[in-house]
């Protein structure tokens, strides 16, 4: 059963653990084996992030929360992970719900004046072309990473 690591801000809600253990089922119905950051009992930030970086390692699939978070991009902790993964060649999905490009959703420039990069992606170019990049939730991530790994 191929293993998916759970990346995403979900980890800050207050019902944190119980949207991962509803992730995990999603991963499950499929076929999948679903690990979320909270399944590491970690009292430090260093336990939190050798923890993780335990999970990628384990992991076969990233499947990623690009949603925005505190801002217009995703959260950066998530695109850590993902580069990580990537260097460990791992499987890289991400999922947001906008399907509007970087230049659609905010203009030429942002509100501070900086140029909005020009690729058609919803994402940071970096994130884009190492991911494939679902629009829609979780579930219909893992519907499209299903349809990818089918036996």
């Amino acid at each position: 059963m191929k293993k998916i690591y759970i990346a995403g801000f979900d980890v800050f809600y207050e019902d944190a653990a119980k949207r991962g253990e509803k992730m995990k089922e999603i991963c499950r119905r499929y076929g999948f084996s679903g690990l979320y950051p909270l399944d590491n009992e970690c009292e430090s930030s260093r336990d939190i992030f050798k923890g993780n970086l335990s999970l990628i390692d384990e992991a076969d699939i990233i499947c990623a929360n690009l949603n925005d978070f505190r801002g217009k991009d995703a959260d950066s902790g998530t695109a850590f992970e993902i580069g990580y993964g990537f260097a460990k060649g791992k499987s890289l999905y991400g999922y947001k719900n906008s399907c509007l490009s970087l230049r659609e959703a905010i203009g030429e420039k942002d509100e501070e004046g900086f140029n909005v990069e020009d690729f058609g992606l919803n994402v940071n170019l970096m994130i884009g072309e190492c991911c494939k990049i679902i629009t829609g939730d979780f579930e219909n991530c893992i519907k499209e990473i299903k349809k990818d790994f089918a036996e």
